[in-house]
């Protein structure tokens, strides 16, 4: 399937469960990445604007560039109160935007979907000359019992599963190469508190994620109702997790 189509149909979920980023690695680009409220942000398979929100409340300028339309839409109707936010139909590989336009270029959860090779060229085409590249990601503590359990549930039942965060691993060869070898990473705590509801919606935003209707979607939903219950204390539910980003030049 075309990796542009896989989020249709899960906007609603994605908005409702994904969670945001830690704020500790938000000003971080402030204070060590030169980053200012000047600075022109292209967030790249944006989303529904998780991650971009973070600099949108901080005044910059931000292009959130995303080829499917349930994504892009959503992000239009959550954003819209952001007169700094700007809605781009494009992909990583063919971005729509100028060249040497922006002073930062981030994707989170995303870079894992990317034909890595291409997404280097259009971010050397427009960067500005000094500017950077933050690959993102929200990365679970797999040593996490709650997060062990998910495991096996979404290995049992869905068939794209391929580990959480696209199967991407620490330092993995996709980073390593896209960067040349030369990156800066990051880790920064950011732990997940869910409800009934918004774990569900969590669960069910994942690009590999069953839909109602699919071969043992029934089962599917008793599994994770019940790994909810095992885990949840006054009815909230903690998941171990990281904001990690790996930051770098590509003008090399």
């Amino acid at each position: 399937m075309d990796p542009t189509k896989k989020f249709n149909g899960y906007a609603e979920d994605y908005t409702a469960g994904r969670p945001g980023y830690a704020s500790a690695l938000i000003d971080w680009f402030y204070s060590d990445c030169g980053l200012s409220r000047d600075s022109v942000i292209a967030d790249i398979g944006s989303g529904t604007g998780k991650f971009a929100v973070s600099f949108l409340k901080r005044g910059n300028e931000v292009y959130c560039v995303e080829p499917n339309d349930d994504m892009r839409a959503e992000a239009e109707r959550e954003l819209n109160g952001f007169l700094n936010f700007h809605s781009v139909r494009g992909g990583a590989e063919d971005t729509t935007l100028p060249s040497c336009f922006a002073d930062l270029i981030t994707t989170a959860q995303a870079f894992h979907w990317f034909d890595a090779d291409k997404f280097r060229s259009e971010c050397k085409r427009i960067i500005k000359d000094g500017g950077k590249v933050a690959l993102i990601w929200n990365v679970r503590d797999r040593s996490d019992g709650i997060n062990r359990d998910l495991y096996e549930v979404f290995s049992g039942y869905c068939p794209d599963f391929r580990g959480f965060s696209g199967g991407i691993k620490k330092d993995d060869p996709r980073i390593r190469e896209f960067f040349r070898g030369r990156y800066d990473h990051l880790s920064f705590a950011n732990p997940l508190y869910y409800d009934k509801q918004k774990f569900i919606a969590r669960c069910l935003s994942g690009s590999y994620s069953i839909k109602e209707g699919e071969t043992g979607y029934d089962r599917y939903m008793e599994e994770l109702v019940g790994v909810f219950d095992r885990y949840s204390e006054n009815g909230i539910v903690t998941i171990a997790n990281d904001s990690v980003a790996y930051i770098g030049s590509v003008g090399q």
